[in-house]
């Protein structure tokens, strides 16, 4: 299922109730806040004085992707190992707001990244962790928890930090186990050799992961998508999610155009925890129901704004809501195009398969019948691209007082409407010359008229496409609302 561009403000609240199941390494992220003075005189080095009051501890990991997902409004599931250490309670502490099985193994360490900060930077970082692959018993216990949630599950996703928890036998069996259950199965990779993760659904491996794994340095958008279709032979997944730093990210799909999206950062504070951002985001997007195009578009947004915060963070739904309104609004003024950059934009979609459809018109005073035309057109299409005449071709077929709305207005207006997919102005008497150059799959007009009396008819069935007649609202028409308005100032 494909969700239109417009919808994702839209498809925000499915996400309440959608499931998701994260299954990974566990870490617990604690920050240290102190004041350095002096150096000490055993050695050159600064003495932190740590103030009592200014200790916190975050999630991180598997954690964060499952506080990301939850703070997304849908439930997250987590599954994982701790040690039998003082961190593994705090870590049970943390993780009460999720449906959390922590499977205690004995021996090992709860994973802990401390930093030491003074004066807004870090001094240093101690990790307390075990990185050896789980042994029989907390394997065991790892796949019991995750067999007993999966039924629950509308997605998986296997969260690797190389700490040892996706072992080889955990692993193998959670990707069997999804696949079995018709479970779609998206991975963050921390392997070196990728056909460890073979049978996913979707593969989200950064720039440095893939280079390491394919030996292709993504530079730029033809290398990215050239390492990302070698993923996608070892692994045999559906897609590859590509993260790129501040290229932005990239979905390459198995069959079909990939797409590239530059990124949405507006200010960088901290990359910590980006990636779990992106695929919380990412899954919890297709769980709605949308598709992959979709779900990379709203995992970029997410991401833009996560590195803006200090440390291992979470966006919440409103904070995404707003920024994908704001992105709305800004997306306006992208939708209205001249012909040349227009056809590469269709020609993009066609790529992807999409259906493109074509009306026109003059739009002059946009009424609730050019509302109701325009969205019984986007229910026969992908993508409705409209043709508007300019002021200089409205005024030969209307007259010297036509139009009342400048073509600048008139198309601002019509790219707000969440229908409308590309605008393109044109200044003929008829619109041949677009649907020449578009070869729309469907011509759309009104009811109004028949099919021989559509511009561009003909064309359009020659090379097998689609003319459909809609119905247009009663009483509704630009020429009665100026004679209403030039009798009320009669009467006036």
């Amino acid at each position: 299922m494909t969700i239109r561009d417009g919808a994702l403000v839209d498809l925000l609240i499915d996400f309440s109730g959608r499931t998701v199941l994260v299954l990974g390494d566990l870490m617990l992220d604690q920050w240290v806040y102190g004041q350095v003075d002096r150096v000490s005189a055993e050695a050159p080095i600064p003495v932190l004085r740590i103030a009592p009051e200014r200790q916190r501890w975050t999630l991180g990991g598997a954690c964060n992707v499952a506080e990301n997902v939850a703070a997304l409004g849908a439930r997250a599931m987590l599954i994982g190992v701790v040690g039998t250490d003082a961190a593994a309670a705090q870590m049970l502490a943390l993780t009460k707001p999720f449906a959390a099985d922590l499977i205690a193994a004995p021996g090992r360490w709860t994973t802990v990244k401390t930093r030491y900060i003074a004066h807004g930077q870090q001094l240093l970082r101690a990790d307390q962790e075990s990185t050896e692959p789980l042994d029989a018993v907390a394997a065991a216990g790892v796949l019991d928890a995750y067999r007993r949630r999966l039924p629950a599950a509308d997605i998986v996703i296997l969260s690797d930090y190389a700490k040892g928890v996706l072992c080889d036998a955990v692993l193998a069996e959670a990707i069997a186990a999804a696949r079995a259950a018709g479970i779609p199965v998206v991975v963050d990779p921390k392997r070196v050799d990728f056909a460890a993760y073979r049978g996913v659904t979707v593969l989200k491996p950064n720039r440095l992961e893939v280079r390491r794994a394919t030996g292709i340095d993504c530079v730029d958008d033809e290398t990215a998508e050239a390492a990302g279709r070698l993923v996608l032979e070892a692994v045999e997944a559906q897609a590859v999610l590509l993260t790129r730093g501040e290229q932005g990210l990239s979905v390459i799909p198995a069959g079909g155009a990939a797409l590239h999206l530059p990124t949405r950062a507006r200010r960088v504070f901290d990359v910590s925890g980006a990636g779990d951002t992106t695929i919380a985001a990412f899954a919890v997007t297709l769980a709605g129901g949308a598709g992959l195009a979709d779900a990379a578009r709203l995992a970029n947004t997410a991401a833009g704004l996560v590195v803006g915060k200090p440390g291992t963070a979470s966006v919440s739904r409103d904070e995404l809501a707003q920024a994908l309104h704001d992105d709305d609004l800004l997306a306006t003024d992208r939708k209205i195009a001249s012909l040349a950059p227009a056809l590469a934009r269709i020609g993009a979609w066609r790529a992807q398969g999409l259906k493109i459809g074509f009306t026109n018109g003059c739009f002059d005073l946009i009424h609730p019948g050019h509302v109701a035309l325009l969205s019984r057109a986007r229910a026969l299409c992908d993508r409705l691209v409209v043709g508007l005449n300019t002021d200089a071709s409205i005024q030969r077929l209307k007259g010297p007082e036509r139009p009342i709305s400048g073509e600048g207005a008139r198309a601002t207006v019509m790219a707000s409407i969440s229908y409308v997919d590309l605008v393109v102005p044109f200044a003929e008497d008829t619109p041949m010359r677009l649907i020449e150059a578009i070869r729309p799959d469907v011509l759309i007009k009104g009811a109004d008229y028949t099919v021989d009396q559509v511009v561009g008819a003909d064309l359009v069935q020659s090379y097998g496409g689609r003319v459909a007649l809609v119905p247009l609202e009663a009483g509704q028409s630009t020429t009665g609302t100026i004679a209403r308005i030039r009798a009320a100032e009669g009467r006036g």
